[in-house]
């Protein structure tokens, strides 16, 4: 049973595991490795192959603590579409017709925004957290400026974060950080799964070694 939010999840973990491939067998296997190493809260980018049905199977599957998400949500049929198949909440890397067709299916939803503008509008629009998105354009200095008039919107910097910029992030103030292929490897392609749970364990750990 989960008993938290997803803004109390992001608060507590700190990270969002970022799953996409082109063997949905695989990205399950990915999405259930990575819960059982502690991620909870978890995105499967509706880019990849077969990412509803993964969405389906690992939703019923994953253990209790474990927050299953759909990202990549771009119009207001991916949102039912994500909603119908178990998702718990939304990620988008834009504002438009998938935020606020998440937003009223009662979805959370981590709204992806790089500019002033685009962070006022989602959170105006009800984002549970601004996605920034990509963060590597301009790194955490950028993010650090940006950070200076919005100091109580919780952001996730998301895009090119490996395990150093992910401390980094989280040192400047972040709420969380989304991680794709730097934690994920070759998993979701049928990779090594032992090395996915060793760098799971690590980005877990850079995420509880950050101050809070």
């Amino acid at each position: 049973m989960v008993n938290t939010t997803i803004a109390e999840e992001l608060r507590l973990r700190r990270l969002v595991a970022i799953v996409r491939g082109p063997d949905p067998a695989a990205a399950a296997r990915t999405v259930l490795t990575l819960a059982e190493e502690g991620v909870t809260l978890i995105e499967v980018s509706l880019s990849g192959a077969g990412a509803l049905h993964v969405i389906e199977e690992v939703a019923g599957k994953a253990p209790g603590t474990a927050r299953i998400g759909a990202g990549t949500v771009l119009t207001a049929g991916d949102a039912r579409r994500a909603r119908d198949a178990g998702a718990q909440y939304a990620v988008t890397p834009a504002l438009g017709a998938g935020v606020d067709e998440a937003l009223r299916l009662g979805l959370p939803v981590l709204a992806g925004a790089l500019t002033p503008t685009e962070v006022a509008a989602a959170v105006a629009a009800g984002a549970t957290a601004v996605k920034l998105f990509p963060a590597s354009a301009h790194g955490p200095g950028y993010f650090s400026a940006l950070r200076d008039p919005f100091p109580d919107v919780p952001f996730v910097p998301v895009g090119g974060v490996g395990e150093a910029e992910a401390a980094e992030y989280l040192r400047r103030g972040a709420v969380a950080v989304g991680v794709g292929s730097p934690l994920c490897g070759d998993a979701p392609r049928g990779g090594d799964l032992t090395e996915l749970r060793r760098r799971a364990r690590a980005f877990l750990a850079a995420a509880a070694g950050a101050p809070a």
